[in-house]
């Protein structure tokens, strides 16, 4: 009897385990695939369409040179940060007229080359923007001759510079570039204009616009070569751009916009008038606001 009872009790531990292993095994995988099934929350998103301050850089087409008065800058009328109500800015678009009057700064110069972002670069920073708007290049491409043309290598080291200043003050700032205008295209558009083929012999922009009646194998090459080197500007923007994942470029959007006489200036048909800021205004504020960089839309004519 004792012996059958022993057996029998120690039959009973043997399910009771077995029974309490089960169990535990059953919650462990009930807690797991709740846990599978809880929502983890979103990482906040990297680029902010809705940035609250900015800041531009770059050349005389950001400051507005030549769009309200002949050889004089003209900040009001900037695609990126002016008041002008005909351009309606990116700044008045994102931040409205008053916000934009107190949280939008204008760092270009007239006459810059990309050498002279880092320079701009630096004073940005001191506004801490939460955006930043880079337009240069057009200036290392319109030079006297062609060898005096910013090389690739030389032009790709000066704007890489320029981002490490930004990013070793402002690692959170975003920055939107622009696409190197299309030059040949200006000269296309422009020589059609008796006036402004006059103007240009004063020397703007030699490189391209220089003989600009002439159609011969020398200036045929001459302008196709001041072209290729805008074009692996854009390359070498694109390309740093791309490293950083707060920045945006604008796909060639402003390279390949087919502008037209009335989107530049009467005094020198070459700097956008204010109806060629206001595109510029709306390639920017279209590329910023983009949902993915890589969906970014170009402006129709």
């Amino acid at each position: 009897m004792r012996k059958r009872r022993h057996r029998t009790r120690a039959a009973h531990a043997v399910v009771a385990a077995a029974v309490l292993a089960t169990a535990g095994c059953n919650a462990a995988g009930l807690e797991a695939e709740a846990g599978a099934s809880r929502p983890s929350a979103a990482p906040p998103p990297v680029w902010d369409t809705s940035p609250d301050s900015i800041a531009a850089v770059g050349d005389s087409i950001t400051r507005g040179f030549d769009s309200c008065m002949v050889l004089t800058d003209c900040p009001e009328a900037s695609w990126a940060t002016g008041s002008d109500a005909s351009v309606n800015s990116l700044a008045v678009r994102l931040l409205g007229l008053t916000g934009a009057a107190q949280r939008s700064w204008n760092f270009a110069v007239t006459g810059s080359r990309m050498a002279d972002l880092n320079s701009q670069m630096a004073q940005a920073v001191r506004k801490k923007p939460q955006l930043v708007t880079v337009m240069a290049g057009a200036n290392d491409a319109c030079r006297d001759s062609l060898d005096a043309m910013t090389p690739v290598a030389v032009f790709r080291a000066e704007f890489q510079a320029a981002m490490d200043t930004l990013r070793q003050a402002l690692p959170r700032t975003q920055v939107y570039v622009s696409s190197v205008p299309d030059l040949k295209r200006l000269w296309s558009e422009g020589r059609t204009n008796a006036l402004g083929k006059q103007i240009w012999k004063l020397g703007i922009c030699p490189s391209m616009l220089g003989d600009a009646d002439a159609l011969d194998a020398a200036a045929t090459k001459r302008r196709d070569t001041v072209q290729a080197r805008v074009r692996a500007y854009n390359e070498v923007l694109k390309e740093v751009c791309a490293k950083d994942h707060r920045c945006r470029f604008d796909n060639n959007a402003v390279f390949d916009y087919r502008f037209g006489t009335d989107q530049l200036s009467r005094w020198d048909w070459f700097h956008p008038s204010r109806d060629g800021q206001a595109r510029l205004a709306e390639i920017a504020y279209r590329t910023v606001t983009a949902k993915s960089p890589l969906k970014s839309p170009r402006t129709a004519p």
